[in-house]
């Protein structure tokens, strides 16, 4: 069976690998000239399957409006004449309530758990090395941030997951960088400590999978623009690419990120899917300073810190309504603060270097996976900022579902047909 997959990110590099395993001849296709060179070339780089939790929750309409006018915010909204942006929005509205908030954390914490046991076996059969780290930390800047997990720690209860409420004592004594950070003035309520999570070098590993399935006959064909075309039956049965060539296959696996809803539109397929603006940077550590010994977030900002080597991967902000690649001296302001909050007089801003992509993300937080109505075509997209934390199990999930198996999890949640059923 031949199959084609649109996209060489972290996704469809995991998808091509699952795929051979079951003994499919795969092509990826991508537009750009090498592996993981879009969102998960800025990617955040952590595995966190047990913090994994959707954008849309109780509470976090107010937070997007109360950031609006703040010289620092997590989240940007931008008026837009743009009919997607406002139908994804009223779309995510609708899911900040209590009760889906937990159903689709519940949804993401299941793939991106069973994702994280996929990945440790690849892990383990290869022996890859990609700057890894155990452990996670969300930090909790002031008591109204501690008190707003209440239902986050709820749902990570009733699902079994290893967490711990720490004090701000507590949480200093697992780092010391958090002392210092402490001992300037940067507040800390508290922290919830993740065990089991942990963060890597998403591109790295991208890159490492390639090779593996490039040595075992997968192709992969670059700087290809690739559009799924349908044969007279209206079977799904392979891609046009933008040189005039037609690819034959039996399966088109669409994990093309953020221009997945734009690729699908044109064959009748509508997918809520809005590319989300988010920004990275890598800061190189002082000589003299030893880095952190695991990966945290900023609770107040949404900003992520993870320690690869002797530098930093910060990442964060959402911005909603700006396209292209433009950096922002708010968003960048954003990932400085929280940086230097946590990490000051550690940090080399000289050789900093800043990146700004978009991340695919649904309204209710859960990635879109496994066939849809036309024969032949796949999705495994929507995983907004965790692909990496997803990938190894969403990759499997839908070679799986192309190879006619029965995938090892529950799809409940995860799937198209949510957007037609009623919450």
């Amino acid at each position: 069976m031949r199959v084609i997959v649109i996209g060489a990110g972290i996704i469809g590099v995991c998808t091509a690998y699952w795929l051979n395993r079951h003994g499919m001849q795969v092509t990826v296709v991508d537009r750009r000239s090498g592996v993981a060179q879009e969102s998960s070339f800025g990617n955040a780089g952590i595995l966190a399957a047990d913090y994994a939790a959707p954008w849309a929750a109780p509470g976090m309409p107010g937070r997007v409006l109360a950031h609006l006018f703040k010289s620092e915010a997590p989240v940007a909204l931008r008026a837009s004449l743009d009919p997607a942006l406002w139908k994804w929005l009223v779309k995510w509205l609708g899911q900040c309530r209590a009760e889906r908030y937990a159903a689709n954390k519940r949804a993401m914490q299941r793939v991106a758990r069973y994702s994280r046991a996929q990945l440790a076996a690849l892990r383990e059969e290869y022996g890859f090395e990609y700057e890894r780290r155990i452990g996670y930390l969300q930090l909790l800047r002031t008591p109204r941030d501690v008190d707003a997990t209440q239902v986050t720690r709820q749902v990570l209860q009733e699902s079994g997951i290893a967490h711990r409420l720490l004090s701000a004592e507590e949480a200093t004594a697992m780092d010391v960088h958090l002392q210092d950070a402490v001992h300037v003035g940067t507040p800390l309520a508290g922290a919830i400590h993740y065990p089991d999570d942990e963060s890597g070098n998403c591109p790295l590993f991208a890159r490492l999978l390639a090779a593996e399935c490039e040595r075992s006959g997968v192709e992969f064909l670059f700087n290809a623009v690739a559009q799924p075309v349908q044969n007279a039956g209206g079977i799904v049965a392979g891609v046009h690419l933008q040189d005039g060539r037609t690819l034959s296959a039996q399966a088109v696996v669409v994990a093309s990120g953020s221009d997945a809803g734009t690729l699908l539109a044109r064959l009748g397929v509508r997918v809520p899917i809005y590319p989300v603006r988010g920004y990275a940077a890598n800061l190189p550590l002082r000589n003299d300073v030893i880095g952190p010994r695991r990966a945290f977030v900023d609770e107040t900002y949404r900003v992520t810190v993870t320690p690869l080597g002797q530098r930093l991967r910060v990442a964060g902000t959402a911005e909603l309504g700006w396209r292209g690649p433009a950096l922002r001296d708010k968003a960048l302001r954003t990932l400085v603060r929280a940086a230097q909050d946590w990490m000051p007089g550690m940090l080399d801003f000289s050789r900093a270097t800043w990146w700004a992509g978009t991340r695919p993300m649904t309204p209710d937080g859960p990635p879109i996976l496994g066939p849809t109505r036309l024969p032949g075509l796949y999705l495994n997209v929507g995983h907004g900022s965790q692909g990496w934390s997803m990938a190894a199990g969403t990759g499997r999930i839908v070679a799986d579902l192309v190879a006619g198996r029965t995938p090892e999890i529950e799809l409940d949640g995860l799937d198209i047909g949510r957007y037609a059923r009623k919450n």
